[in-house]
């Protein structure tokens, strides 16, 4: 072999021999050990069994097929929890003198923070005015108000994590911030929660206590489920101001409703009459028509029902005979998917010019049922080629009948009840019965007196009621409600003008077409618990009309002046009903008069309808002006599977049970705990024992925000799981031992450089441009509110730029004596700025290790670092460096393709020496200011240039870097070519079985062709590598010096 001139490799920068790595002894890495200690063989074993298997699969052609999310779950090894366990007061600063725990804890990390930001009032507007900082600039948002029924779920948890994450931002920049917390009193959901609960408890229903006793019950419900829901959100590291927290029922919100309940009064806009409203027999209560979701059935489908003893059957038409009057032989055959309601038909209708019925125009009708006669009236409503072309009207149940009954002076019949059962018109036999046990009983009648013609399938829409899961009726209530055309016109004028900005700008179809059709808002809800309609009869002495209804009870006053006279006594309100819950949730309360409009308005797209609309209406309305100019809407969050977060599915997910963990027991005996009927239980309890065999592993807060932010809000609904949230924790590891690391690194003399330090080598000046770059991309997210931007770059920051390359390319240096000064105040800067940057989305672990720098002399440090000054891009661009970045990125491939080579020869612990060849003169130039590196990197030994134009070195591994570069790995010596031989052989084969499965097998459904031509490309660069390397060796076996020879 020929040897090779001394002069092709450079001496290192830094005046180094070539790296070998880091001694062992080293107690210090930023290479984290997948459970926090080293990997044992028994691990290895099942590593080894796991990838066996999959060969497996491969080979039998079914790689890839979708798993269920059960078969795919791995079981899960605990961290070792460490607790923060020095004595500390509520309120007081954590004590960080002492040493970093060994691995990243988050009980520990998280102890003692939140209770001494708060205490300090970081918090506050007032506080962040005096920052130095300070824009004289406002930030206002309030938190969607969750329901009071319960405790937040991973829904609330994106919430807050994107809401959090925005608000110390914008606190971080220097805005005065208020974000307001909050809690919503709804009424259906908790007054249902409360009646189930004293059921369950004690055998009593709701109206077997009086309406006192029974709000006594629900106010107790509310102080104990308030404080869970508060308890989440400090868990959840919200920065809230909690000395401005309201309640949808507090005194404040009541006053707020009062008022804007008189506005509308007087402004014409909030009226009393009779009309049809969607009607919730399970709940007893009207519901809006947003609260309706329409189900579209293809035909027969059977649902079970709350209430109704058996499944019922739906998507059927029913043709029944409604005989002629006077004439035995005639009928007239309509079709109906109601039966139910047949006793409350008045009419049967036709179309005027529809020939099979002319010749009954004005002729009676014998009901089925009743026998009583019924007008045959014509209506150009009706439509003739649907069915028989003949319907029956019934105007107490059927929203188009109500009209057509309208028009031709028929009185409605009320045949059934609030509760779901039929009223004493449909006569004895019928009375009492369950709507849908009297259907069945109504279709034996009149199978029994001939009238029946005949069922068939027939697809419909079914309105179901979305709290309850009943089918909705349509009853005839006195009810108030809103009139809604010009407020929703003008809601529609500022999302088309720009005045509103919805964000996702997709969105903006929706609201145009739902205020394009809005109708009457009714707001009257026949419940106890809530806002109690704010309408009252006023008995006046020396009044010519003794009894007068006037809309608030703050109006009494101004009532007695008007007619001269004395209120005998106080008011009483003059209806039992409530107001509907989305009336109080849209108003904002007094003490944010000063942060109006607000800044922002973020919640779930589910919501943009049901609360961000009526806001509007109702901001605008009472304000004369938008309530907020911007919103945004995040995508729904749903499990693994795509489906849908529900109780009786087992997958509701409580965010502490994610951030502290929880065993299969203890989540298992929380449903059990719940409001779940016997036969949900059973089945949430399965799907819940699927998907979390093991239980929950404790991930912390700032993994489960940071994996929130990741995803985003552009695309559609957020698909999480807990393996995601885990995989998060172990970045935050990566971040805990690099923090470890660095401290050690600084020691305790060392003095902290200025922001404006002028790096000294190519390294140093490479990490700080990456510096730089990651701050101008995180201040692009949050400008454009994209967080899952700021969480790519502070992810590729921390775990690629810095701990990856830059720490493992400065360990040699770190270690030699005289240390350079350059990389240790790289190293702060890059943890100082760094954790700063992390801050808003990871507020736990950025607080934990940013105390623990050290301060610049001489400047007045910020207390925390949710009030440091946030980085910004500007300040830091005088680091931007994209040429030295682009160089490096060569600089990258060469040391990718090195590591290849040594794992296709399998060399683990020899450090080869490498030479560089380019044609290009101007390329050496580029490798040559990063020899070093590249050898520490490569985990190589000295790092070389070869000539343009010169020889190859024999023997020596080759691989392209591209037309013009070329990496040379020494091979003599370290590999021996009878024994690598067989093993790469042996992978060949392995690999050859996995391409020939991958060809012969069916793609899976759903899996994209460009994915299996990526695995098909992949395997067959892997087998071209393996077979120009075992050529390689039989070459270096058959230039080997014979025995007893000598080399030249």
């Amino acid at each position: 072999m020929r040897h090779l001139p001394l002069a092709f490799f450079r001496p290192p920068l830094w005046g180094l021999r070539p790296s070998r790595g880091l001694p062992r002894s080293r107690p210090l890495s930023t290479q984290s050990e997948p459970h926090g200690f080293p990997i044992s063989r028994k691990n290895r074993e099942a590593k080894q069994k796991r990838l066996r298997e999959k060969q497996a699969a491969l080979e039998a052609g079914i790689a890839g097929k979708s798993k269920s999310p059960a078969e795919s779950n791995k079981a899960w090894s605990p961290k070792e929890v460490v607790l923060y366990e020095i004595p500390t007061k509520p309120g007081e600063k954590k004590d960080v003198s002492g040493c970093l725990p060994p691995a990243y804890s988050p009980q520990y990390v998280e102890a003692a923070w939140y209770q001494w930001w708060v205490q300090e009032g970081f918090f506050k507007p007032e506080y962040q005015a005096q920052l130095p900082q300070a824009t004289g600039e406002t930030f206002s948002m309030c938190i969607p108000p969750p329901n009071v029924t319960g405790s937040l779920h991973i829904g609330h948890a994106l919430t807050v994590a994107i809401q959090d994450a925005l608000v110390r931002w914008h606190r971080m920049c220097g805005d005065q911030v208020l974000w307001v917390p909050g809690s919503d009193h709804a009424g259906i959901a908790t007054q249902a929660v409360v009646e189930k609960q004293l059921w369950k408890e004690r055998g009593v229903r709701r109206h077997e206590l009086s309406r006192e006793d029974f709000l006594r019950e629900v106010w107790q419900w509310k102080e104990a489920k308030g404080g869970e829901i508060c308890e989440q959100l400090r868990a959840l590291g919200a920065s809230l101001d909690w000395d401005r927290e309201c309640f949808t029922m507090d005194a404040g919100s009541s006053t707020a409703v009062t008022e804007a309940f008189v506005r509308l009064y007087e402004a014409g806009l909030l009226y009393r009459n009779r009309q049809l409203v969607n009607w919730s027999c399970a709940l007893r209560s009207a519901i809006s028509d947003i609260e309706v979701e329409s189900r579209p059935l293809p035909g027969r489908t059977e649902l079970r029902l709350p209430g109704c003893p058996t499944p019922v059957s739906f998507g059927l038409l029913v043709s029944v005979a409604f005989p002629v009057d006077g004439e035995p032989d005639a009928e007239v055959v309509v079709g109906t998917t109601r039966p139910e309601t047949l006793p409350g038909d008045v009419a049967v209708a036709v179309h005027p010019d529809d020939s099979r019925y002319t010749h009954l125009h004005g002729r009676q009708l014998r009901h089925p049922l009743t026998g009583q006669l019924l007008p045959l009236i014509t209506d150009s409503a009706v439509q003739p080629h649907v069915g028989t072309g003949a319907v029956k009207v019934t105007p107490a149940h059927s929203p188009a009948d109500a009209e057509m009954g309208a028009r031709h002076g028929l009185s409605p019949r009320n045949v059934i009840a609030e509760d779901g059962t039929m009223t004493s018109l449909c006569g004895d036999w019928l009375q009492g019965l369950h709507r849908f046990v009297a259907r069945e009983k109504i279709m034996s009648a009149l199978r029994e007196r001939g009238l029946f013609r005949g069922l068939q399938n027939h697809p419909t829409v079914l309105p179901i009621c979305s709290r309850s899961g009943d089918v909705v009726e349509y009853l005839l209530k006195s009810q108030w409600s809103v009139r809604c055309r010009a407020m929703g016109q003008r809601a529609a004028e500022a999302v088309e003008s720009g005045a509103l900005e919805l964000s996702p700008s997709f969105h903006q179809k929706n609201w145009q077409h739902w205020f394009s059709h809005i109708g009457d808002w009714c707001v009257s809800r026949q419940l106890w618990w809530g806002h109690r309609i704010p309408a009252y009869l006023v008995v006046e002495e020396h009044a010519e009309v003794g009894r007068q209804e006037l809309p608030g009870a703050g109006r009494v006053e101004r009532a007695s002046a008007r007619n001269q006279g004395t209120p005998r006594a106080a008011p009483a309100p003059a209806y039992p009903d409530v107001l509907d819950t989305w009336f109080s949730s849209a108003l904002l309360t007094p003490d944010l008069a000063c942060f109006y409009p607000l800044s922002l308005l973020e919640t779930g797209s589910d919501l943009l309808l049901f609360w961000v609309g009526r806001m509007v209406m109702l901001g605008t309305q009472l304000t004369g002006q938008l309530p907020f100019s911007k919103v945004l809407l995040h995508p729904m969050v749903r499990d693994r599977q795509g489906r849908k977060m529900s109780k009786s599915l087992g997958n509701v997910l409580d965010p502490r049970d994610i951030i502290r963990g929880a065993g299969l027991q203890v989540l298992q005996e929380k449903l059990r705990s719940g409001n779940l009927d016997p036969a949900e239980l059973a089945i949430a309890a399965a799907a819940q024992k699927k998907d979390f065999p093991h239980g929950i592993p404790e991930c912390g807060t700032d993994a489960l925000r940071f994996t929130l932010c990741s995803h985003g809000v552009l695309g559609g609904d957020l698909h999480l799981s807990v393996s995601e949230v885990q995989s998060c924790r172990h970045f935050c590891n990566k971040i805990w031992n690099a923090l470890r690391f660095i401290l050690s690194v600084l020691g305790e003399r060392f003095e902290p450089p200025a922001e404006e330090l002028s790096p000294s080598s190519p390294m140093d000046t490479w990490i700080l441009s990456r510096l730089a770059l990651a701050a101008q991309e995180c201040e692009r997210g949050f400008l454009a509110r994209e967080l899952s931007l700021v969480t790519h770059a502070l992810h590729h920051f921390w775990r690629h730029d810095l701990c990856d390359v830059y720490l493992e390319a400065v360990k040699p240096v770190l270690w030699h004596s005289p240390r350079p000064p350059g990389p240790p105040q790289v190293l702060f800067l890059c943890a100082d700025l760094g954790l700063r940057l992390l801050a808003p989305l990871m507020p736990f672990l950025a607080e934990e290790l940013w105390q623990r720098l050290p301060p610049r002399p001489g400047c007045p440090s910020a207390p925390s670092v949710s009030v440091a000054p946030y980085p910004r891009a500007r300040s830091l661009e005088h680091w931007r460096q994209p040429e030295l970045e682009r160089r490096f990125s060569r600089v990258q491939e060469a040391v990718r393709a090195l590591r290849a080579l040594r794992a296709t020869y399998q060399l683990t612990k020899a450090r080869p020496r490498v030479l560089l060849q380019s044609s290009e003169p101007g390329e050496q130039d580029l490798f040559e200011a990063f020899l070093e590196p590249l050898g520490t990197l490569s985990h190589c030994g000295a790092v070389g240039l070869l000539p343009p134009g010169a020889a190859a070195p024999s023997g020596w591994a080759q691989a392209p870097l591209s037309d013009t570069v070329q990496v040379y790995m020494e091979l003599q010596g370290l590999v021996e070519p009878q024994t690598l031989l067989p093993l790469l052989a042996a992978r060949r084969h392995k690999l050859q079985k996995q391409l020939d499965g991958l060809v012969a097998r069916t793609p899976p459904e759903g899996e994209a062709e460009t994915q299996t031509q990526q695995k098909l490309s992949s395997l067959q660069s892997e087998l071209s590598k393996l077979d120009g390397a075992a050529a390689h060796l039989r070459q270096l076996m058959d230039e080997s010096p014979a025995p007893g020879g000598s080399e030249c």
